[in-house]
């Protein structure tokens, strides 16, 4: 199997936001939070999310993306997974891709738990048979017992996001793309969460990880990268980009 990569060339991201009957009043307030970034095509509003990046990522590489609310780190994210297709430019990746970004992502809140887990595994990319081997550890991680036979939609947000992490991790990853917002429920599951993922990340090929904590940079990350504006600004270890 050929080494997975990820290789950005030149990407910039233009994302909708208003049209032109409120482009005066509601640019005016969201250039003071996104600086330059805002223009206007065809009185459609645009912020430029992601602005010419280029970037190359190789084996053994784990990258942490660091930056204010607003820099671009989840969207670079997203785009390298292709949930966002680049306005310019363009996003080559090599390798299966596990994406621990959005808990909402591919999950349907009026089906079951189990059903969830299929569709959570099909929407990764894989196999109905390589879903099935993993059903009883998924089930098992999760913790959630009976309730795996309930709608989502009847969970609490906790509980939806130990279904996700529990599925997303269950398949080994070639390339990490890791927000460090996506655990939550209760403290005992958080830590087993992450004594796992530390295990799981060294397995992966890639490690992208979004986040603004510099101890978690230290844990899973060998090198840094600072975004502004959707720019990288820095590159180097991670002690020299806080």
């Amino acid at each position: 199997m050929n080494d997975p990569s990820v290789i950005l060339e030149s990407v910039t991201l233009d994302l909708p936001v208003y049209d032109r009957m409120s482009f005066s009043l509601k640019s005016n307030l969201i250039r003071g939070l996104v600086g330059s970034g805002l223009k206007e095509d065809k009185g459609v509003t645009f912020i430029r999310a992601l602005d010419g990046l280029s970037l190359t990522v190789r084996r053994g590489e784990r990258v942490g993306l660091v930056g204010h609310n607003g820099a671009g780190k989840t969207t670079l994210l997203k785009t390298i997974a292709g949930i966002y297709e680049p306005t310019l430019g363009s996003v080559r990746t090599r390798g299966q891709i596990t994406t621990l970004i959005d808990i909402a992502m591919g999950m349907n809140p009026e089906a079951t738990g189990y059903e969830n887990i299929i569709i959570r595994g099909l929407h990764l990319g894989h196999s109905l048979s390589e879903i099935q081997d993993r059903m009883d550890h998924i089930i098992a991680f999760s913790e959630l017992g009976d309730y795996i036979g309930l709608p989502v939609r009847t969970y609490s947000m906790g509980m939806i996001s130990r279904l996700f992490f529990s599925v997303s991790t269950a398949f080994e990853p070639d390339i990490l793309l890791l927000d460090e917002g996506i655990i939550a429920g209760d403290p005992a599951f958080n830590e087993k969460a992450s004594h796992y993922l530390l295990d799981y990340t060294g397995r992966a090929g890639i490690v992208i990880l979004a986040s603004h904590s510099k101890a978690l940079m230290h844990l899973f990350c060998n090198k840094g990268i600072k975004l502004n504006q959707g720019k990288i600004v820095a590159q180097g270890e991670i002690e020299e980009l806080f």
